[in-house]
């Protein structure tokens, strides 16, 4: 049960922070910063020095909270493994990788890869992915969302690239289990202003409440 469990808490954060950083400190500063702003789901990529260590400090640090941690841009099944020993909880990858998906099914850690067509999506469907990675989200919009659910009605879609506070409500009206969210909320870390993410981030967890009380009322 232990993945239906995480993949029910990453549909509970609703909004995934993808994180990146010049190094291990400033990675694990901006994830701080974002959490304390209310956003429950954090991506440590593998583009940050030291990415393992990153996971491992962060999943110690909220362990029994509310908050699920996994990596990005995972690209092969070396550096999934070396992610779910430091305690990763979901892995995402920019693009479908097979043994990857294998390995992950072992650990019963889900797996978000990167798809952007039918036939990638099918293919990491038949793999046992419970998530698709919609990438690059800005490639398409909102509106391939009814594209793709018309053929694979039963998908459900992370779209990550080109999610804003402006459109998100978009992209969750049109049938989206979660977004992925990275550029204009760490935009404010390479200056250090670590408080400016933090109000980036609460726009976000405010934005994502007033989304589900709408679709709730």
């Amino acid at each position: 049960m232990k993945r239906m469990e995480i993949l029910s808490r990453l549909e509970q954060a609703g909004v995934i922070a993808v994180v990146r950083g010049k190094d291990q400190a400033e990675a694990v500063k901006v994830s701080h910063a974002i959490i304390e702003g209310g956003i429950k789901g954090i991506e440590v990529t593998f583009t940050v020095p030291n990415a393992q260590v990153v996971i491992q400090e962060l999943v110690e640090a909220y362990q029994g909270q509310a908050v699920v941690i996994g990596a990005g841009t995972v690209l092969d099944v070396v550096t999934a493994r070396l992610a779910i020993m430091a305690g990763a909880e979901f892995v995402v990858s920019p693009s479908f990788d097979a043994e990857t998906a294998e390995l992950c099914n072992l650990y019963q850690i889900p797996y978000l890869p990167g798809c952007m067509t039918i036939t990638e999506m099918q293919k990491a469907l038949k793999s046992g992915v419970d998530i698709i990675k919609l990438f690059p989200g800005s490639a398409f919009g909102p509106s391939i969302v009814s594209a793709v659910k018309a053929p694979l009605p039963h998908i459900n879609l992370m779209p990550t690239g080109g999610v804003s506070l402006e459109n998100m409500d978009t992209w969750f009206k049109a049938g989206v289990v979660a977004v992925g969210v990275g550029g204009n909320l760490l935009a404010p870390a390479a200056a250090g202003n670590f408080a400016e993410v933090t109000k980036i981030a609460e726009q976000y967890a405010a934005k994502l409440a007033e989304i589900r009380g709408s679709n709730n009322g």
